[in-house]
C-alpha cells in the first residue's frame, strides 16, 4: 500500500477520504474514467497520461476519494483555474481542457473549472460526489475565488429527447419534476443553471450538450 496525503475530508462514517490525487493513483484514476463514462468519444476521455500531467500542472485541483484503511482509489475529480466570460460562455469541453492536459490552466485565474468527476458504479450512492463537490468548494474559498464552474453533461436526456427539447429537460430537472444523473447531483450541491451549450462533447447519452453551471462563493464579490 502506498503512503496516503494527509486527508482533506473524511466521510462521516469513517469510511472514506478526500486527498490530492498522487501519480501512484493515475492507472486508477483512468480506470475510473472509463467506467464512469463509457459512451463519451475514446478522444475526449482521460488516460493516465492525462492525470499525471493535471498533477504537475495543478496538483490542488486533483482529488481522490480513497476506501480507508486499505486506500483504494475509488472515485475522483479535475479542476483548473480558469478566467470566465459570462456573456461569451459558449465552448468546446476538449478545448477548455487543452485536450486533456489542462496547459490552458491560468495561475491567476479566478474562477475553477470542473474538468472532470467519477465514482466506480459499485460505489455510487455513497455520498463520494458529495465528497468531492465539497472539497472543490472548500478550494475555491481557500484560494479566494469567485466560484466553480463546469460543463455539466445532462446524462439522462437520451431517454427525453424525443419527446422534448433540452431546454424543456433541463427546465424540469431544476424544478425537480424529473431527475438526472449528473444536473441533479449538482444543484443539490448549491450550482445553478446559467446555460445550455450545444456541441460541448462527444456523447449520445446527453445528445452531446452541456449545461453550464455555477456555483458561486458566498465569501467573495464579484
Amino acid at each position: 500500500m502506498q503512503p496516503l496525503p494527509e486527508p482533506l475530508l473524511v466521510s462521516e462514517d469513517g469510511r472514506f477520504a478526500v486527498v490530492q490525487s498522487q501519480p501512484w493513483m493515475a492507472e486508477a484514476l483512468e480506470a475510473i474514467q472509463e467506467a464512469s463514462f463509457p459512451t463519451l468519444s475514446r478522444e475526449e476521455r482521460m488516460t493516465k497520461e492525462h492525470y499525471l500531467s493535471h498533477m504537475r500542472i495543478f496538483p490542488e485541483g486533483q482529488h481522490a476519494v480513497v476506501e480507508l484503511p486499505g486506500g483504494k482509489v475509488v472515485a475522483c475529480s479535475t479542476d483548473f483555474r480558469t478566467r470566465v466570460d459570462f456573456h461569451h460562455y459558449q465552448h468546446r469541453y476538449i478545448e477548455a481542457v487543452a485536450g486533456n492536459w489542462l496547459t490552458r490552466h491560468d495561475p491567476e485565474g479566478d474562477w475553477l473549472y470542473g474538468a472532470d468527476i467519477g465514482v466506480l458504479p459499485e460505489y455510487r450512492g455513497l455520498g463520494l460526489s458529495r465528497l468531492l463537490y465539497q472539497a472543490r468548494q472548500n478550494l475555491v474559498r481557500r484560494l479566494g475565488l469567485k466560484g466553480h464552474v463546469a460543463g455539466s453533461m445532462p446524462k439522462g436526456y437520451h431517454r427525453y429527447a424525443s419527446e422534448m427539447p433540452i431546454e424543456e429537460y433541463v427546465h424540469r430537472v431544476v424544478r425537480g419534476e424529473l431527475q438526472d444523473p449528473v444536473l441533479s447531483v449538482q444543484l443539490r450541491r448549491g450550482y445553478r443553471v446559467y446555460g445550455i451549450i450545444p456541441a460541448y462533447l462527444e456523447d449520445p447519452s446527453c445528445l452531446n450538450y452541456g449545461v453550464f453551471v455555477v456555483w458561486r462563493n458566498p465569501e467573495v464579490g464579484w
